[in-house]
């Protein structure tokens, strides 16, 4: 079993994905754009939105997480009700994310000692996605 995420953004996704590939220290993979979809009889992307990202991917551990750019015909709501949760064993680099995260964005719960953790906090990015990040074990 695999467990993917959908993030979706209104235009700044690549902006975003490249963000969350430094914050985790991965690469960007499938980096798409709309442009880049084979034409479609039925459907036309308009031309606003060729330059937005259709799909682009960073791996994370055994999960991929999906980001794509909302066409300018649908109806986007930031954060759209997706909550990453991010653990770790390591208590550094559950700092380091946390305070990664949390530039240009709003703390929500600063990291702390928890009944379920050692170390847990909730931001929300620059973005408008809110994380969990916690230690684990």
């Amino acid at each position: 079993m695999k467990l993917e995420m959908f993030i979706n953004f209104n235009g700044n996704c690549r902006e975003a994905v490249e963000f969350y590939a430094k914050v985790f220290k991965v690469s960007v993979e499938n980096l798409t754009l709309y442009s880049d979809a084979p034409p479609d009889p039925n459907f036309e992307i308009p031309e606003c939105d060729k330059n937005k990202v259709m799909y682009a991917s960073i791996p994370f551990g055994n999960m991929t997480l999906m980001f794509m750019d909302y066409l300018s015909c649908m109806e986007y709501v930031a954060g759209n009700l997706i909550i990453p949760s991010i653990s770790t064993n390591d208590k550094s680099e559950i700092i380091r994310i946390f305070n990664e995260l949390k530039e240009g964005g709003y703390v929500e719960e600063e990291l702390n000692k928890t009944f379920y953790s050692e170390l847990y906090g909730c931001v929300r990015d620059k973005f408008g996605i809110t994380w969990h990040v916690l230690l684990s074990g």
